[in-house]
């Protein structure tokens, strides 16, 4: 069920769905361009498939939340990870959990990951998440730009986000466009993420190589790795029952020894 929450003064959109309440919670971070609609019915699938209730919400400036001002900043993930991200599961009375991010929203996960704010954190999945900025991620953001202006994704952002499309578009396309953006780094995070880790990236990414999988293994403790074939930037889309499968084996492998994992 659709809803809303009250964070820092900011109607955000909320959706849950409700499993076991001895499990962690499972928490969405959608894509730079995402909302709670556009995970479709991806969190409740896998809340019935681990029977862990299921957290999905719309930062601001995305779906029906309210809406951000611009220009964001170049650091904006790390200002949703380290404060933003700490009161909405405040807010929402989510304790331990596991988040489950997309691209913007895995690189999100992971600076608050590797931050003091994850002490109740229990796992964490990423797809197609960024861990540096590449030039052919550059060049995609670029040519999303041109499909805004002159093709049809303005359409089809505004089915998700109405009135917050101009909102939702420029706050990511131009913070990842600014020059200084190519500097962005947040691999200082990795070592210090204590909690298992899978990372999941299409082998056909537009927006990212699979270095951004090799440096997540060899800089994080705990991390299994999925370079998955046929799939570009979203792999809950791509290769959905793959994908789904292999995060509720991981989910399982997550929760307490005592509690329903089937």
């Amino acid at each position: 069920m659709i809803d809303s929450l009250l964070v820092q003064n900011q109607k955000i959109e909320i959706e849950w769905h409700r499993g076991h309440s001895g499990n962690p919670t499972l928490v969405f971070l959608h894509e730079g361009l995402g909302c709670v609609s556009l995970w479709k019915d991806v969190p409740a699938r896998l809340s019935q498939m681990t029977h862990c209730n299921a957290f999905v919400f719309s930062r601001p400036g995305h779906g029906n939340s309210d809406p951000c001002p611009l220009p964001r900043k170049i650091n904006f993930m790390h200002g949703q990870a380290l404060h933003f991200l700490p009161a909405v599961l405040k807010a929402a009375g989510i304790r331990d959990h596991i988040i489950i991010g997309h691209s913007d929203g895995g690189s999100m996960g992971i600076i608050y990951a590797g931050s003091p704010n994850a002490k109740n954190l229990k796992g964490l999945i990423t797809e197609a998440a960024h861990v540096f900025c590449e030039p052919l991620t550059v060049d995609a953001i670029r040519d999303a730009k041109h499909h805004y202006l002159h093709q049809d994704l303005k359409e089809r952002l505004e089915r998700y986000h109405g009135p917050n499309t101009e909102n939702t578009f420029w706050g990511w396309n131009c913070a990842w466009l600014h020059p200084r953006f190519i500097h962005w780094n947040i691999q200082k995070y990795l070592k210090q993420i204590k909690v298992p880790v899978m990372a999941l990236q299409g082998r056909q990414d537009q927006y990212g190589s699979p270095t951004q999988l090799t440096t997540m293994a060899s800089g994080i403790r705990d991390c299994e790795t999925h370079l998955i074939d046929h799939c570009r930037h979203t792999p809950h889309q791509d290769q959905r029952e793959k994908v789904l499968a292999s995060m509720a084996r991981f989910i399982h492998n997550c929760l307490p020894g005592d509690q329903p994992h089937s």
